[in-house]
């Protein structure tokens, strides 16, 4: 239990951060990107407001240098070509800025930006930016090659930053997930030897209160006190019996000696022992179990499994209700159990499993003491498993899934 407690530690601690790496290095990626486009923007509006000219310098008045993208250099870094057209028709165009550009591209270049009908986009390596002049329409072109490549050297640089950011958290989080997980190792420790120094502190007690039971009911016969005490000393020997097996089930599943053996005969078997019970109390018990299926466990456990989720349908069946148990397999193994129970629907099924919680408050005590699907859920645990509680019509089922 303390491994596999260590181990969800990890995973959960593993999964958020790495989500909020992978959250810091999408917002990176959009703010540059944003910034990219934002600043070819610029340089496309300033190009066809200049009818297709790079405009003189103009300092911004009040604006802070080293956020102003338009400088006494900009004109000479800057590769773009304009182009004039009417009705999607070329009448001209100025390559000046651009090398080795043959009018077939250019050509292309208009007709991808036409064909995508935006005023703002990219057409390959160049952001283009089509402006209505009244007579006409003036596309500009920028080319942003060297932009996006420095955008991308900075992704890069980020993206191993965090990772590597992200390997060192992973080996903090090994190397100190034991020392999270010890106080509750220490507190299941101790609870663990509680329960057994209980174990033993009471059963002799409890021995001797029952054996003496028996000599005075030799002596002054049987009567309703004694079969109280009796009862209520019975009682308290099976909760002892279940803790401790609660108890030594939450230790790894390594312990358990798995072996194959046949899973329908079993499950079979064991739903047969509660047929004459469901019979006496008027209830209907329908079981469709696939035969001839093997799986590898400890079939003792797997017995016990079946007869807690039984025993727990048939205590709170409705009178003439039905329960129904199914047994299939496909990718996994899937063991059903449901029973008809008006009361579903104020059942809180995920507490279901708790220990000493019963779910029809309102009825007396009935033979169950609240751990029998705590018990389930480690058998199921400790074979690597899966159970839950589901709403089902007209009452509430068990769902467990062996791998």
């Amino acid at each position: 239990m303390i491994a596999a407690l260590r181990k969800k530690f990890i995973r959960v601690s593993v999964l958020s951060v790495a989500g909020v790496l992978s959250a810091i290095f999408l917002m990176l990626a959009v703010f540059s990107w944003n910034q990219l486009e934002q600043t070819l923007d610029t340089l496309t509006d300033a190009i066809a407001s200049n009818d297709g000219e790079f405009p003189p310098f103009q300092p911004g008045t009040g604006e802070n240098p080293a956020f102003q993208i338009i400088t006494e250099e900009t004109r000479f870094s800057t590769r773009f070509f304009a182009v004039w057209l009417e009705e999607d028709t070329i009448t001209g165009f100025n390559t000046d800025a651009v090398f080795s550009l043959a009018e077939e591209n250019v050509e292309q270049y208009v007709r991808q930006a036409l064909e995508a009908g935006r005023e703002r986009g990219w057409a390959d390596q160049y952001r283009y930016r089509l402006l209505d002049t009244g007579t006409g329409t003036i596309a500009v072109f920028v080319n942003g090659s060297a932009q996006r490549a420095m955008t991308g050297r900075l992704l890069l640089t980020a993206f191993l930053v965090l990772l590597g950011s992200g390997a060192l958290i992973l080996a903090l989080i090994l190397l100190f997930s034991g020392r999270v997980v010890r106080p509750v190792a220490e507190g299941y420790e101790k609870q663990k030897q509680f329960i057994t120094d209980a174990n033993h502190e009471l059963k002799t007690p409890l021995t001797l209160i029952l054996s003496n039971l028996d000599i005075l009911e030799e002596e002054v016969g049987k009567n309703e006190w004694l079969e109280d005490i009796r009862s209520e000393g019975e009682r308290m020997g099976k909760m002892i019996n279940q803790l401790v097996t609660l108890s030594r089930l939450g230790e790894s599943g390594e312990k358990l000696v798995f072996a194959p053996f046949d899973l329908s005969a079993a499950v079979a078997d064991t739903v047969s022992e509660f047929q004459n019970p469901a019979v006496e109390q008027g209830k209907n018990l329908s079981v469709l179990i696939q035969p001839g299926i093997t799986w590898e466990g400890e079939e003792a456990l797997i017995r016990r499994l079946v007869s807690v989720l039984m025993d727990n349908a048939l205590k709170y069946c409705d009178p003439a209700g039905e329960i129904r148990v199914a047994l299939s397999r496909k990718r996994r193994v899937v063991l059903t159990v449901e029973n008809t129970f008006a009361a579903a629907d104020s059942l809180e099924l995920d507490r279901l499993f708790d220990r000493f919680y019963r779910g029809d408050k309102a009825r007396t005590w009935n033979g169950s003491f609240g751990v029998g699907l705590s018990i389930a859920r480690s058998i199921v645990r400790n074979h690597h498993g899966s159970i839950s509680a589901y709403p089902c019509p007209g009452g509430v089922g068990f769902r467990v899934e062996l791998k």
